[in-house]
């Protein structure tokens, strides 16, 4: 079997490697030469059962991810006491990683076949007789004119990610707090480094000095001695209509886009990917090199998962900006009630991972 990756990024070198080890052919394909993100301070949440799964197919990886141990949920107006405490019993709840270092391990796979086309069509991907174009691409000639159809909500807000070092502690307990402005995370990535993300409700850019008011007026733990500059991007809602067109199927941020809050955006891309795995093995395994019946089924099984997951993010950040208007006097009360009740307690951190 023969598949193409349109786009150099790193959804398709994680792809890649998955599929080299299964012995599919793989060529990836872009406009350009220079990849997206290698210089990015991004830093990326990978539950443990998805760390699980990379850990055992891609080689070298066990070396990476800082693990954190707990999640804990703070409002506004109780920023040193919890509302709600994620854990896993014996095992971490979710490793960070810089989105550089993923991508740097992924491309070390001397099987990795690049090819650049600029400014290509379908007709030149054609030519290449691929049973499955995967595209990931987000403004390549084919998305622009196969993939338009899309529930978007744009919050009209700004994800500002920096680097904070600090002085050495342990660190392995996360922290968001759905401030009046919007949810701010503290992730740990090791002894004395850890990533903010804060999701303010505003377009305005926010430089370093900005930034760190915030933290510090929500931070209890960290001895600051640096912030790194700030970067900034939209965020959006998004899922796609149609995920595939004939053999084309459209695949990570092109079919779905979600809130920071819950850090799930890659974690619901390595979802697909080992889905499309799955569904890959079973269809080589029947002889069935037909593209367009494994695109299909990758909709047909992941496309309604992928909205109503990304919809109860959005509806966990709607509910928060409501509960900062009412005060927090909703969350409180809410939250006691999941922590007493040990199903929902446990049926909640479940959901998380």
């Amino acid at each position: 079997m023969k598949i193409c990756l349109l786009g150099n990024n790193l959804t398709n070198l994680v792809l890649a490697n998955i599929l080299i080890k299964k012995k599919i052919n793989v060529d990836i394909i872009s406009q350009s030469k220079k990849p997206l993100l290698t210089n990015t301070i991004r830093t990326i949440a990978i539950s443990n059962e998805n760390y699980e799964f990379l850990r055992q197919n891609i080689k070298g990886f066990p070396n990476l991810g800082w693990p954190t141990e707990k999640i804990k949920i703070y409002s506004a107006k109780n920023k040193s006491s919890e509302l709600f405490e994620f854990k896993n019993k014996n095992q971490s709840n979710f490793f960070l990683l810089k989105y550089s270092t993923l991508y740097n391990l992924m491309k070390k796979n001397k099987s990795l076949k690049f090819i650049y086309i600029k400014n290509y069509n379908l007709n030149d991907i054609k030519k290449r007789d691929y049973n499955l174009i995967i595209n990931s691409e987000l403004n390549n000639p084919i998305t622009k004119k196969y993939f338009q159809k899309k529930i978007e909500k744009n919050y009209k807000s700004l994800a500002h990610t920096a680097m904070i070092d600090h002085k050495k502690i342990e660190n392995k307990i996360a922290s968001q707090i759905f401030t009046k402005n919007g949810p701010l995370a503290f992730l740990p990535l090791s002894k004395n480094q850890t990533s903010i993300v804060f999701s303010n409700n505003s377009s305005k850019l926010m430089d370093k000095l900005s930034l760190l008011k915030i933290i510090n007026k929500y931070n209890h733990q960290y001895v600051i001695t640096k912030i790194s500059d700030v970067e900034s991007v939209g965020i959006k809602f998004l899922v796609l209509r149609d995920y595939f067109f004939k053999n084309i199927l459209s695949f990570g941020d092109l079919i779905h886009k979600v809130h920071p809050l819950a850090g799930q955006g890659f974690n619901m891309t390595i979802r697909d990917i080992k889905s499309l795995s799955n569904i890959l093995e079973e269809n080589i395994k029947l002889g069935i090199d037909d593209g367009e019946i494994i695109a299909e089924n990758f909709q047909k099984i992941n496309k309604h998962i992928n909205f109503m997951y990304g919809l109860g993010i959005d509806t966990i950040n709607s509910f928060f900006k409501f509960d900062n208007k009412l005060k927090n006097n909703l969350s409180g009360p809410l939250f006691k009630i999941l922590k007493g009740n040990k199903f929902l307690n446990k049926y909640a951190t479940f959901l998380s991972n």
